[in-house]
């Protein structure tokens, strides 16, 4: 799974001293938890689709937060938040290309919106941006 990886970066980390990488391993940690608990309530298990999940929303707030600390110019948080990025986006699957989502739906059955959507919701979940299905879908 992915949160072994994660906690094996985050003992390397420990040894190297790595703060930037300890904090968002952190962070991804108690999130990871809190998704844990909120799974086991409903019954059902965490799965790497949902870490992948929970890992896109913090790149995307950490982007938003380099784009404030940029106003401010703040580069050392800037650089350190990129670290971060970076570090996350290691663990994201290879996004498909509009190419390959192009083909997937032409293999599909049933080319309508809501079950391409949700062909790719279930299937290819943090493997691609839905907008780009979303764009290529309306070209064809």
């Amino acid at each position: 799974m992915i949160i072994d990886e994660i906690n094996k970066a985050n003992v390397q980390a420990f040894k190297e001293r790595n703060t930037v990488v300890k904090d968002v391993i952190s962070v991804i940690k108690s999130r990871v938890k809190l998704l844990e608990v909120e799974k086991r309530t409903t019954g059902t298990e965490l799965k790497d689709a949902d870490v992948v999940q929970l890992i896109q929303k913090l790149i995307k707030e950490l982007s938003e937060a380099i784009e404030n600390y940029k106003k401010v110019n703040n580069a050392v948080e800037v650089e350190n938040l990129e670290k971060q990025i970076a570090f996350c986006q290691g663990y994201l699957p290879k996004a498909l290309s509009k190419d390959e989502i192009k083909n997937i739906i032409l293999s599909l059955d049933d080319k309508s919106i809501p079950n391409v959507m949700k062909h790719f919701k279930n299937n290819y979940a943090g493997a691609c941006d839905m907008r780009d299905v979303q764009e290529v879908l309306k070209s064809l």
